[in-house]
């Protein structure tokens, strides 16, 4: 009897906290209304409502917009032009796709071509260069500025951690386009920034090496880094982007001062 009670009394604090968990503030500000993994979710006309209702793409102009949303100041949008940023890289980027190629034989060859003989190719590569550090500038400055205004707090806590997701991988798209160039200063920028991620406790080595191919640079490093750069950093930044403009709207628009 007191072996039933024991158990019957685990499984009551068990289910306790579960409640407490999906009940908790972190998970009602990654949950949407409506969804069906909070608490007492129920398949009724309101909760189906309510997915079509907070759905961003049938929002995507606010009814109203706070004062400070639109005010001059000198951190104006700075979320938005590193949006405008990542689309200038992306436009660039493929103009530049059309005339390289990722291989150890061509890629210096191709670099060279685009500065001497293809039109504006010189001009098209510097603007994708140098818009490339503007980003990862002026989302430091978006991330200081949310911090400086107390806009990690809640209800913004988990879209905080959406933007602290995306500056690093606007920080890994950027490092896996410094190898493209194929010339001196790539390999051995690479090969430092991988020797220093070899050293990560547990992890490195195998970071390392799924980041070269291999143990060194090599052409196989070269291929990894421009499927990298070109496909699975932009698809990923693009599906966090979304919902970082997601939760923007539903945490009540662009944060302000405190």
């Amino acid at each position: 009897m007191a072996n039933g009670n024991g158990k019957t009394g685990l499984k009551d604090r068990i289910k306790e906290t579960n409640d407490k968990l999906w009940n908790s503030q972190v998970v009602g500000a990654i949950l949407r209304p409506g969804s069906p993994f909070k608490q007492g979710y129920s398949d009724s006309p309101r909760n189906r409502s309510y997915v079509v209702m907070n759905n961003v793409l049938y929002h995507l102009h606010p009814v109203k917009v706070k004062r400070h949303a639109v005010k001059l100041s000198y951190t104006l949008c700075l979320g938005g032009l590193s949006f405008f940023l990542f689309i200038h890289l992306t436009i660039t980027g493929i103009f530049l796709m059309f005339y390289y190629t990722p291989t150890a034989e061509l890629a210096y060859v191709d670099i060279q071509a685009l500065s001497t003989d293809i039109a504006f190719g010189s001009l098209v590569r510097n603007m994708h260069r140098w818009g490339a550090h503007l980003m990862v500038l002026s989302v430091f400055l978006h991330m200081s500025r949310v911090f400086y205004h107390g806009a990690y707090k809640p209800p913004r806590e988990f879209n905080w951690v959406i933007g602290v997701i995306l500056l690093l991988l606007t920080l890994l798209l950027s490092f896996s386009g410094y190898l493209l160039p194929w010339d001196q200063l790539a390999l051995w920028a690479v090969t430092v920034g991988t020797n220093m991620a070899g050293f990560v406790p547990v992890v490195g080595e195998q970071v390392k090496f799924a980041l070269l191919a291999g143990v060194e640079v090599s052409a196989a490093t070269l291929l990894r880094f421009y499927v990298l750069h070109v496909l699975a950093f932009p698809f990923i930044i693009v599906i966090f982007m979304a919902v970082h403009f997601w939760r923007v709207r539903k945490d009540g628009g662009i944060s302000g001062p405190l």
